[in-house]
């Protein structure tokens, strides 16, 4: 498993924008596909978007599409999530989340990743 940070968050009003990092520890990250999740107050974790290993690949829940952008720098071990367009509906902690089978793909489910970071809060003001 790798160790998984996220920062990036914080409030900012209607239409404005957001970039999430997900910074991961050790040395075979690059081997991961990563998501973004997130999960508002007693609401499901719900997919928002996920990578695969390479970062030539991506899949994206149709809330966000068009608006969310994810990739990633294997060199430096960080996955991001830059968001535009931002609606109070998508207020939330956001979480990323790294998964080593690499035979899956799309992964969108939340029991099929194994490394979790702790999150970082999202608030979009109306």
């Amino acid at each position: 498993q790798v160790q998984l940070v996220e920062s990036g968050g914080g409030l900012v009003q209607t239409g404005g924008s957001l970039r999430l990092s997900c910074a991961a520890s050790g040395r075979t990250f690059r081997f991961y596909n990563v998501g973004w999740f997130r999960q508002a107050p007693e609401k499901e974790r719900e997919f928002v978007a996920v990578i695969n290993w390479s970062g030539g690949v991506t899949e994206y829940a149709d809330s966000v599409r068009g608006r969310f952008t994810i990739s990633r720098n294997n060199a430096i071990n960080t996955v991001y999530l830059q968001m535009n367009s931002l609606k109070p509906e998508d207020t939330a902690r956001y979480y990323c989340a790294a998964d080593q089978d690499l035979t899956r793909w799309p992964v969108r489910a939340v029991p099929d990743f194994e490394s979790w970071g702790q999150g970082t809060q999202v608030t979009v003001s109306s």
